[in-house]
């Protein structure tokens, strides 16, 4: 358990580490290209090595040289897993592998958490059996454990279903370049998420891949292409500038999040603009995007395409005045916890009022008080919460390693903003 101290907090600058998603999505086209790539500014967190040890155990060689990850391409030919593909609770190793397996030579069988094991996937496994691939869930619940079937894919049309998960139609969008005739994506319901979808595409097209789209509606990749090998740099991460962002509404500091701009693919950038929205001051430098804390108001905002930040946003909406509501937020309820009620208990405890109903979440803002946090082994909760400690005293955050998930060193950063 760690207990956040509650003292003034210093104008500063900070340094958070690559980007989590970018550093999966690179991690898988450089596993398929026709060459060695060179990932500079990596993320090294429990997530993506996760996805490193999925690709490793498919026959893929990466390198960890300390200053980069070294990724040498196999073209696209997978190996048969001798062993099943364990892959924790990291929601995107799981479902954008699974794409990939469907590609590649024989049985896999994918695995998690007991957690993990909650969290549904079927929708991506009707995706990939419209396309001949035997997928399917060793349960019958449409959750890991699944068993993927991976042989050369004649391509074709897709009926997605993308309202839980835009990683589902990112999954398909990356391993169909190595399909014979190219693969048609409808997308039939949502999809949630949308600036994850154009990350993987700007991955894609930074290695040489054409894509098709009309919108988020329908996508076509052509058959016969393969990923070109190269350096590649990993921005920074958005997500884990919020919490700094945060720390800087709540106390009235400025904080810079180092290396990140307003023109990043990464949805969660706006996050900054949400708190323009509320009272703060937010400018952008040379060194990267500033937050001055000022005071704070609620509001209403559809976070539908920035659900990563919900709960650091709750946390913030409990030091504004008035109500703040949460829109089309439905899909945290299948993250590494549900997510919602997570929120609505926590803040309970400090003496905030807050509910969760339908797809949204409404917080009253107030005079919170000390409280142990529940963390549900969630690092989004870990480090959301941790932002009320430096206003609120006695809030202590239990299981804090959690944050290795994403943020390795996440604690050590957190504390360099105290004065």
């Amino acid at each position: 358990m760690k207990e956040i101290k509650t003292a003034p907090v210093k104008n500063t600058t900070v340094q958070v580490p690559g980007s989590k998603s970018y550093t999966h999505r690179i991690l898988i086209a450089s596993a398929l290209s026709d060459g060695a790539c060179r990932i500079e500014n990596p993320l090294r967190s429990e997530d993506t090595l996760f996805t490193v040890k999925g690709l490793r155990g498919m026959g893929v060689k990466i390198e960890d040289h300390t200053e980069y990850l070294l990724v040498r391409g196999n073209g696209g030919r997978l190996e048969t897993a001798e062993e099943d593909i364990y892959l924790g609770n990291s929601g995107t190793s799981v479902r954008l592998l699974t794409g990939i397996c469907g590609i590649g030579n024989g049985r896999y069988l994918i695995t998690g958490t007991s957690r993990m094991q909650e969290r549904p996937i079927q929708d991506l496994l009707d995706g990939l059996s419209q396309l001949g691939i035997r997928a399917a869930s060793i349960h019958g619940n449409g959750c890991p454990p699944i068993e993927i079937f991976g042989k050369k894919i004649e391509g074709g049309r897709v009926d997605l279903n993308c309202h839980v998960s835009s990683q589902y139609l990112s999954s398909i969008l990356l391993m169909a370049p190595f399909s014979l005739k190219g693969i048609e994506i409808n997308v039939v319901n949502g999809p949630v998420s949308k600036p994850y979808i154009d990350m993987t595409l700007e991955v894609m097209k930074r290695m040489d891949v054409e894509v098709s789209r009309e919108g988020y509606d329908r996508f076509f990749v052509p058959g016969h292409q393969i990923y070109r090998s190269g350096t590649y740099e990993v921005e920074p991460d958005c997500s884990q500038a919020g919490y700094f962002w945060a720390a800087a509404a709540v106390t009235g500091a400025s904080i810079t999040v180092r290396g990140i701009h307003s023109d990043t693919r990464q949805g969660d950038v706006r996050f900054s603009k949400v708190l323009g929205e509320m009272g703060c001051r937010i400018t952008e430098e040379n060194e990267g995007i500033c937050v001055t804390g000022g005071p704070l108001k609620g509001i209403c905002v559809d976070m539908s395409d920035m659900p990563d930040m919900v709960p650091t946003l709750a946390v913030v909406a409990a030091f504004a005045e008035g109500t703040t509501e949460i829109s089309n937020v439905s899909h945290l309820r299948a993250k590494e916890s549900d997510r919602l009620q997570s929120v609505v208990n926590e803040l309970t405890k400090m003496g905030i009022v807050a509910d969760c109903g339908g797809s949204g979440l409404r917080i009253t803002g107030g005079r919170g008080h000390g409280a142990s946090i529940d963390t549900y082994n969630d690092h989004r909760m870990a480090m959301s919460f941790s932002v009320a400690g430096l206003k609120i005293p006695d809030i202590r955050i239990e299981n804090e390693f959690c944050v290795s998930k994403s943020f390795p060193n996440y604690w050590e950063v957190f504390e360099s903003i105290y004065e």
